[in-house]
Order: C-alpha cells, then sequence, then structure tokens
C-alpha cells in the first residue's frame, strides 16, 4: 500500500517565479519547488533555525535539510551557468487560514506566528552597555555588557560578558550571536542603529543609570529613554566617536 502523501505548508508562493540573466540568451531553467524556496526564504531571509523552519512547514529537520541543500545547489547552477531560475511545484499547501486544507493543521504558519510571538514575549534577553553597575554611555566603546535573560517579565539571569574588538559592526554582531533580542544604552550614534536594526535587535538608547534598575524599567514598560538620541561627532573609522569627559546627555550629542 502507497504511503499517503505528505503535503509541505508554505506561507505564500513569490511574488516573482522566474529570473533570468540580463543580455544572455537563455538555456535551460533551473526549477526550483515551492517547498524548497520556502526553506531558503525562512532559513536565509527570516533567519529561522532548522528547527522552527521544520515545524512552521510541518515536516522533519532532516527533511527541512534535504530541500534546503538541493535549493542551494540549484540556485548555484543558474547563477554559474547563466540559466533561468523557475519556482514552481511540489507538494505544498498554501498559508494563510484561509486555504481550508491547512487552517486545521498544527503548523498552520498563523498558529505559529502567535505561538512564536507569545514565546517571544514570555522569554526576552536584554543587552546593557555596562561599567561600574552603570549604564556606559559610549556604544561603540564599549568594553562589556551585562546580558540579562527574563522570563514572564522578570530576571532570571543576569551575567557580565567582555567584548572582543570595538566598533559598531563588531558589536552589533557580537550582541546578535548572543541571541540578544534588546539593547539599553547610552549614546550612540547613526551606523551603530543601522547595524543593530539589521541585526534584528530592539534598540532603548539616551537611557541613563543603574543598569539592574533600567532592565527592571523596560519589563514594567516604564524605560525612559530618548530614541532619536545620535551622537555624530568625533568620529572614527568604526562610526563612532570618542566624547571625551563629557556625556551624551550634557547636550554635546545632536538629535
Amino acid at each position: 500500500m502507497a504511503r499517503p502523501q505528505k503535503f509541505r505548508c508554505i506561507c505564500s508562493k513569490p511574488a516573482t517565479t522566474r529570473f533570468e540573466p540580463a543580455g544572455e540568451k537563455a538555456g535551460e531553467p533551473v526549477y526550483l519547488g515551492y517547498d524548497e524556496y520556502e526553506t531558503v526564504r525562512l532559513l536565509d531571509y527570516e533567519l529561522f533555525s532548522q528547527e522552527q523552519c521544520a515545524r512552521r512547514m510541518g515536516v522533519s529537520r532532516p527533511t527541512v535539510t534535504r530541500m534546503y541543500d538541493a535549493a542551494r545547489r540549484k540556485i548555484a547552477a543558474a547563477l554559474i551557468d547563466g540559466r533561468p531560475l523557475e519556482i514552481s511545484g511540489g507538494d505544498v499547501i498554501v498559508c494563510p487560514a484561509m486555504k481550508a486544507e491547512c487552517k486545521d493543521m498544527p503548523h498552520c504558519c498563523h498558529r505559529q506566528r502567535g505561538e512564536e510571538e507569545k514565546e517571544r514575549q514570555d522569554r526576552m534577553k536584554i543587552a546593557v552597555t555596562y561599567e561600574n553597575g552603570m549604564i556606559f554611555q559610549h556604544f561603540g566603546h564599549s568594553e562589556q555588557f551585562k546580558i540579562y535573560t527574563a522570563e514572564a517579565g522578570k530576571v532570571v539571569k543576569a551575567e557580565v560578558l567582555p567584548v572582543s574588538g570595538g566598533g559598531h559592526g563588531a558589536l552589533a554582531g557580537f550582541l546578535q550571536g548572543l541571541g540578544v533580542d534588546a539593547l539599553i544604552c547610552g549614546g550612540i550614534g547613526g551606523g551603530a542603529k543601522q547595524a543593530l536594526a539589521q541585526a534584528g535587535i530592539r534598540l532603548y538608547c539616551g537611557a541613563a543609570g543603574e543598569a539592574d534598575k533600567a532592565v527592571g524599567d523596560l519589563l514594567e514598560g516604564r524605560l525612559a529613554y530618548n530614541e532619536d538620541i545620535v551622537c555624530a561627532h568625533h568620529h572614527h573609522e568604526d562610526g563612532e566617536h570618542s566624547c571625551g569627559s563629557h556625556g551624551c546627555h550634557e547636550g554635546h550629542c545632536g538629535h
């Protein structure tokens, strides 16, 4: 007896389904399945883990690995051989939940999104630029961060970690590697803001005072901060500045 066909749930079909080299005679296209495309979208664009991708699509992690590897080989072949890339086919069911076949599935992406958002709200990792118990005021020159893990609105773990390397790009990468969701800091430059945004880290800048209290205030929704602050002077190659002996809260930073 044949095994029943297992469909993969995808959130939507791509808006563009064919890509061709400009100014080149088109050869035989490379065909990428909708399910293979979905693994690339979730893993490389949405930055899901393979476990999250598997849960969203309703398949096993080894299946995700196989589809993802096949997708990358096909994309590489299209780029290197100069062939058209066409996205079509695959055993898929399209979400959103307006599809009757999908809305009752436990891996429906609408249901998954709600569960993921609840999980994100229940568990949060917060970083604070840190020096002697206080919020350090110059993000680009931070030598250590205090990292707080909060669950259900309460801090359950805190540790001070030294930084290896400076500059806003390196610091943003350092925090992203730790899985940080939010950063509390004092003064910060425009380049650093952009780097943190690209890393998916929410920013609460222009804050001052005790680090522990600031985190407690953030969890209770009453943190005082200034999202418009931008330190824009004494720039160096790393995009930050040295404020010398003054602080960004003393009116020396334009915002």
